[in-house]
């Protein structure tokens, strides 16, 4: 029994230490070298500091506007960082919003627009909507705001 034991246990080790070895390969070989590189670069970045973003403003008051209409605005957006500024998303928190972005990055220093489209329709009365965005920067998300006074149709009898 004691034999039986002793030969499993060598078994055991053996078939451990060979499956530990490299089987003729090393983990340096397995590197994907424009992983590296990639990598290094996104470090540069880093050490150069996150991008910061800045606006000309963050809300819009459209005022007083009659239901059913489409109202637009803009809001210009700033690199201030050292890094480029990338918006991944932007989200309204309702469909009657619509946001449109820049997809490519801002490079430090630039600016550009994100356009704001909200239609009235079946909004009436005081509205506030949001828009978040999710960007590269230290926060990740900012915010947007738009609000307005929607007068309701009059409501005609047939």
């Amino acid at each position: 029994m004691k034999k039986l034991i002793l030969g499993i246990a060598i078994l055991t080790s053996v078939s451990t230490l060979v499956s530990c070895g490299n089987g003729g390969s090393s983990a340096t070989t397995k590197i994907n070298k424009a992983n590296v590189i990639s990598a290094e670069e996104r470090d540069k970045q880093i050490s150069a500091g996150a991008p910061e973003i800045s606006f000309d403003k963050v809300e819009h008051d459209f005022g007083t506007v009659d239901e059913g209409f489409v109202v637009e605005t803009s809001f210009k957006v700033t690199n201030s960082g050292k890094s480029d500024l990338v918006i991944t998303n932007a989200k309204a928190s309702c469909g009657c919003t619509v946001p449109t972005w820049p997809r490519e990055a801002i490079k430090p220093g630039e600016s550009s627009e994100i356009q704001v489209r909200f239609n009235t329709s079946g909004k009436p009365n005081k509205q506030s909507k949001t828009i978040t965005l999710s960007t590269n920067t230290e926060k990740g998300q900012e915010l947007l705001k738009i609000s307005g006074m929607v007068v309701p149709k009059s409501k005609t009898k047939a």
